[in-house]
């Protein structure tokens, strides 16, 4: 399963929940919504947890503040939350941005993660036509014949299509014989000797 969504950045432009994120305000409190900010986990890119760079945690860009840079997948969008909070009152001011770069990486991801359920699926309808055919080559020459034998009565009735049997009754003008009619088709009753 994908971790993101096909257009990720049609969706961060258009939805209002992004919309409403991106534009600065008072963090977290006036929108309603509350991130727990996780910088560099220990699964993100297969590496051990380390300590965030000053690029993401900056405490001494101005005195009394502290300046975060938090990259994320929100709602299968890639986004970056940028913003500062005052450590004396504990209040700040934040917005989402569009993570371009990481959204061409994560859109790779699931485009090779694409390619790969193709592959398996090829993999599988082989294997599955060869065990197929392997068990038909097993079969008795009887048992093939039979089978062929109803693959072509199949095929003659799937090329035909329905057919109506008519029998002429005692009443009819033509002579008492079966006629075959092809449902599409325009046949006459078979000539009389």
């Amino acid at each position: 399963m994908p971790r993101v969504v096909p257009d990720q950045k049609s969706k961060f432009e258009n939805e209002e929940f992004f919309r409403k994120l991106s534009r600065e305000c008072e963090a977290f409190v006036a929108t309603g919504t509350n991130l727990s900010l996780q910088f560099f986990p220990a699964s993100w890119q297969g590496e051990p947890r380390q300590t965030p760079s000053r690029e993401y945690v900056d405490l001494e860009r101005e005195a009394g503040k502290v300046y975060l840079k938090a990259p994320m997948i929100l709602n299968g969008v890639c986004v970056i939350w940028k913003g500062w909070i005052d450590l004396q009152r504990l209040d700040g001011m934040g917005c989402l941005e569009f993570d371009e770069e990481r959204a061409q990486q994560e859109d790779a991801l699931a485009q090779q993660a694409f390619e790969e359920a193709r592959r398996r699926t090829r993999e599988f309808e082989d294997r599955d036509r060869s065990h197929r055919e392997e068990m038909e080559s097993h079969q008795s020459p009887v048992a093939r014949q039979k089978s062929r034998r109803l693959e072509m009565a199949q095929d003659a009735v799937d090329d035909l299509g329905v057919f109506n049997v008519w029998l002429s009754s005692k009443h009819s003008t033509a002579p008492a014989s079966a006629a075959f009619m092809a449902v599409g088709t325009d046949c006459s009753p078979p000539p009389t000797h």
